[in-house]
């Protein structure tokens, strides 16, 4: 059984990794066809493109600048723990074991504009690249048309192979909508996660990112590879929520207070 994740906007490169264990990405080729795209773009043109900062589109140039391969230790770092946002707090993969780690290298995958398809340990470099940029590509007007063909039968393969034919996709609309789920032969599960707030339940979004996460890793420490298994989950005062859930669309509810 596989879960998806997506990536986050901010970064972690300061901090040293906790484990010396590091892979490369599978699809370096066309992440650098992605760079060599990019580099074209004046700091102006990438901020009207993201919608972004001047600073922050500086940066960015400066890093489309400074990719480069081979990846090592030296100059990128391991993805689960480079990306920080609010899914990563849950995820807290500078906390995984030895055994946790090298589960989650065949259980896990986050989802990546630049990179397609990350394992936790893949080293990347920094950057900035959402899946639902408007860049125009050899295969279309934007990402979606770049990497959906390429995930969709990168992800059949790696579930395939998880030992359960099962997708939990724990991944956001943007980055989920790269995958054609009409072409997986995968079941795929979607938990949502609703907070309590004036007596109604209701997404909260900074709550559910943490809640993902908090799932991707529960999962790892479990070993979980049974898809039942999911209902489960009661971590952070998350219950599974029957009355709520419908078919493979699966709810957690927390009750206001609880932690």
């Amino acid at each position: 059984m596989l879960s998806v994740i997506s990536p986050a906007k901010s970064l972690d490169f300061e901090t040293p990794a906790t484990t010396a264990r590091h892979s490369q990405p599978d699809f370096l080729d066309r992440s650098r066809e992605l760079i060599e795209i990019l580099r074209d773009y004046s700091p102006q043109r990438l901020s009207e493109l993201m919608g972004i900062s001047d600073k922050l589109a500086g940066l960015n140039a400066a890093r489309y600048a400074e990719w480069h391969t081979p990846f090592t230790p030296d100059n990128a770092k391991a993805a689960a723990q480079a990306f920080k946002g609010d899914v990563y707090v849950g995820l807290a993969a500078d906390t995984f074991s030895d055994d946790d780690n090298a589960f989650a290298q065949d259980h896990l995958r986050i989802l990546s504009g630049l990179y397609g398809l990350l394992r936790p340990l893949d080293l990347i470099q920094p950057y900035r690249l959402e899946m639902g940029t408007r860049l125009e590509n050899h295969a279309g007007r934007d990402l979606y048309a770049f990497w959906r063909e390429t995930l969709t039968a990168e992800l059949d393969r790696v579930v395939a192979a998880s030992g359960s034919p099962v997708l939990v996709n724990l991944a956001s609309n943007e980055y989920f909508k790269a995958i054609d789920p009409k072409r997986l032969s995968a079941r795929v599960i979607t938990p949502v996660f609703k907070d309590e707030k004036n007596g109604k339940f209701k997404i909260i979004s900074f709550y559910a990112k943490k809640a993902r996460g908090l799932m991707a890793a529960w999962m790892i420490r479990q070993r979980l590879n049974d898809p039942d298994g999911l209902k489960a989950f009661d971590v952070a005062g998350y219950r599974f929520s029957d009355a709520m859930s419908d078919g493979d669309t699966l709810v957690f509810t927390r009750e206001e207070g609880a932690s």
